[in-house]
């Protein structure tokens, strides 16, 4: 495996973890409505589960509440239940085939846990980082151990993977500072 090959594979890894985090981050709800947060809710439809988008219309009704209309009349029910039983903690009332998911205001203390879980994403996607990182480090060294690549190369080539993973890191610290003040606003 080349230098580049070897580089280009894990600034692509790195950039998956990236994107990773950017979903993970997504899930987690602030105060305000997002049709994302529904995203992975599974409803029985005819005896198999699938994404509740695939059996409703959801929309934003306003910043706090979110519509979810399903294409079915004999779905409504089911697809109440299924947003109730979701871990979102979220109370839907239902009008006639239109269900209202209405999004509770954060409590400060819930602020601060979800704080909390934003902080353990961001660290565990640095971890992959370092690990990809790391990786990268062990096939540069087994290329030099083959006499594929000089010991100069090989050391540029650790320089470069390094300030790759510092660029990653950062934008990782970005996007947690985003996601808090995103929680703590009211």
């Amino acid at each position: 495996m080349s230098i580049a090959e070897i580089k280009k594979s894990a600034e692509q890894k790195m950039s998956k973890s990236l994107e990773t985090l950017k979903t993970n981050l997504s899930k987690i709800r602030t105060g305000r409505a997002h049709t994302g947060i529904l995203d992975h809710v599974q409803v029985d439809y005819y005896g198999s589960p699938v994404p509740l988008s695939q059996v409703a219309n959801i929309t934003l009704v306003d910043a706090r509440t979110i519509a979810v209309q399903p294409w079915e009349k004999k779905m409504v029910q089911v697809v109440d239940k299924a947003i109730r039983e979701s871990d979102l903690g979220l109370n839907p009332s239902t009008q006639g085939d239109l269900i209202r998911v209405p999004m509770p205001a954060l409590t400060e203390e819930r602020r601060r846990d979800l704080t909390k879980v934003v902080k353990g994403e961001g660290e565990d996607a640095k971890i992959a980082i370092r690990n990809l990182r790391r990786d990268a480090n062990t096939h540069l060294k087994d290329a030099l151990k083959a006499k594929e690549v000089s010991e100069d190369e090989e050391r540029r080539a650790q320089d470069e993977i390094q300030k790759l993973t510092d660029r990653f890191v950062a934008e990782i610290d970005r996007a947690l500072v985003q996601k808090e003040a995103e929680i703590m606003t009211v």
